[in-house]
């Protein structure tokens, strides 16, 4: 401890590193430890691609607005397409009573798609708000499909991953939606 100093204030030696042994020198070695476990379980997870295994389900976010449309064509055509299995997942609303768009919300659901491993799409409706989450899917390369019906963008997005490859099923869905 350090003359006339707080209790608690450790000396350093001269190149100001706290000596090995010290109390607080083999702290640092448990925090270490577990900073490299958290970047390798990280980079598996960000590493392991979600849905490009053969009956692997790929999900497609969609606005709330379109939902119901878009369940109803999924189950009409099932859920499997290709060698994939689908999952619609429900954003939230992000329109306002009066018309307007909650950008808070539309970046929300936009930031939920681009941190699922296994999303290949979102469904939204045209509108102000696209124009806030595009970049944001865009950096993650998850296409953002408009459409006024959840049938209709819904049938464009299963046909995208019938004809998906057996690569980055993200990939092929985006380049088949960006060619239509």
């Amino acid at each position: 401890m350090l003359r006339g100093a707080p209790p608690g204030v450790t000396r350093r030696n001269d190149s100001g590193e706290v000596p090995a042994g010290h109390p607080r020198w083999r702290g640092c070695g448990a925090w270490l430890a577990v900073a490299a476990g958290l970047a390798a379980v990280v980079l598996s997870v960000a590493g392991c691609g979600g849905g490009d295994a053969e009956g692997a389900t790929v999900s497609v976010y969609v606005a709330a607005k379109l939902c119901a449309g878009a369940k109803a064509e999924l189950a009409a055509h099932g859920v499997e397409a290709g060698h994939y299995k689908i999952a619609v997942r429900c954003l939230a609303p992000s329109e306002r009573g009066g018309g307007g768009v909650d950008l808070a919300t539309a970046g929300s659901n936009a930031r939920r798609a681009t941190e699922d491993t296994s999303a290949v799409a979102m469904l939204e409706v045209p509108g102000p708000g696209n124009k806030f989450s595009e970049p944001i899917l865009e950096s993650a390369g998850i296409p953002l499909i408009t459409s006024g019906s959840g049938n209709q963008g819904m049938k464009r997005i299963i046909s995208a991953i019938e004809d998906a490859g057996s690569s980055s099923v993200r990939d092929s869905v985006r380049e088949a939606l960006e060619n239509v």
